[in-house]
């Protein structure tokens, strides 16, 4: 008598498109919204962003209206996003390095073996909520800033050049800067040092970089990114010297495209 041949058990396929990037979103979505930063990060960046510019402009109103300071009535309808970025700073690094942290990254990639479709999932669902975010922002601080604007006659609307621009620029700024720190977290894998690195980038080199002589330091100034990609979220610039403001969001971009790319290959190729 012959013993019975050993076949291996059978498993049930797994179903179509499991690990696919439909799924893949709807469990970064879950990610994002599921953790109490996210709220506080986006809370802030509307306390902050359109709070502070309707500060501002409370208090700059008059002086622009006498032609008291000599700069662009443009330049300050936006003014509170200079400091909302850094919400997007966090945000965009948190998206990576909490999951790190915890090492539910390794359940991520359990779940979603393809780290291409894991990372194409987060940073969509990260731009998204944050140009819808940041356009938010910049809508509600337009509104209360101008009517301080408005009652001293010189009000902005969106058919003013360059008004609706910033608006939607202001959306496409903020995705970009969280991208921007998404890429240096899948890098660094720390919160702190991602952070860090990101608004050194864009506050501290954008500023320095002023102080080389001649021609070196007006370009580097142009192309640095918080420089570079800022630009298309104000109808007018404090600094007449930087770039336009679609070839400098056309920059910006790039720089973050190189980033993310980097980071993309680390990711494909390092160990959880």
């Amino acid at each position: 008598m012959t013993a019975p041949a050993l076949t291996a058990p059978r498993t049930a396929p797994a179903p179509a498109g499991s690990a696919g990037l439909p799924r893949a979103l709807h469990a970064e979505w879950i990610k994002l919204w599921t953790v109490r930063s996210t709220g506080w990060s986006v809370a802030a960046m509307v306390a902050l962003g359109a709070g502070l510019t309707t500060l501002v402009c409370a208090l700059v109103a008059r002086d622009l209206a006498a032609g008291a300071t000599g700069e662009p009535v443009g330049a300050f309808i936006t003014w509170g996003l200079l400091f909302a970025q850094v919400t997007a700073v966090v945000l965009g690094a948190l998206t990576v390095t909490a999951e790190y942290g915890t090492g539910m990254i390794r359940a991520t990639l359990a779940a979603t073996p393809r780290r291409g479709t894991v990372l194409t999932a987060k940073a969509l669902v990260l731009s998204g909520t944050l140009f819808v975010a940041g356009v938010v922002t910049a809508v509600l601080g337009w509104l209360g800033g101008n009517a301080f604007l408005s009652a001293e006659g010189i009000g902005l609307s969106l058919g003013d050049d360059g008004m609706l621009r910033s608006l939607l620029g202001s959306g496409l700024y903020m995705a970009g800067l969280g991208l921007l720190a998404m890429a240096v977290g899948l890098l660094l894998r720390s919160t702190a040092a991602a952070v860090s690195v990101v608004l050194a980038l864009v506050f501290l080199a954008g500023n320095l970089v002023m102080l080389l002589p001649g021609s070196l330091g007006e370009w580097l100034t142009k192309l640095m990114p918080g420089n570079a990609g800022s630009r298309i979220a104000t109808p007018e610039s404090f600094n007449p010297m930087l770039l336009d403001p679609w070839p400098g969001f056309a920059v910006f971009a790039a720089e973050v495209a190189v980033v993310l790319a980097v980071a993309a290959v680390t990711f494909s190729r390092r160990d959880a």
